[in-house]
């Protein structure tokens, strides 16, 4: 084989190599320029306002509010049911 052969044949094998560690490379996080470099920073996340709300009357916090009551409720009619006498007369006896 000639030695202009083994310098073809060597640019191909490298370029095609090179291309497979490109390909990999994009792949694992790292972009790649307009000129075809690779670039190693990392990947800037896409910036999102999130739009659900975080006080106020929100869906969460009615459901709590409400389960909260209901567990008040029951637990003023076991005190109720136990001790004979109403919420007022039992805070009074204290």
């Amino acid at each position: 084989m000639s030695s202009a052969c083994k310098k073809y044949l060597h640019s191909v094998i490298f370029s095609y190599i090179n291309q497979q560690k490109k390909k990999d490379m994009t792949s694992k996080g790292f972009t790649m320029n307009e000129l075809g470099q690779l670039n190693n920073f990392a990947i800037e996340p896409k910036v999102y306002v999130d739009q659900t709300p975080r006080a106020g009357f929100t869906e969460y916090a009615e459901k709590l509010n409400g389960r909260l009551a209901m567990i008040g409720f029951v637990s003023l009619i076991a005190v109720e049911v136990v001790t004979g006498h109403g919420l007022i007369g039992w805070l009074t006896s204290l």
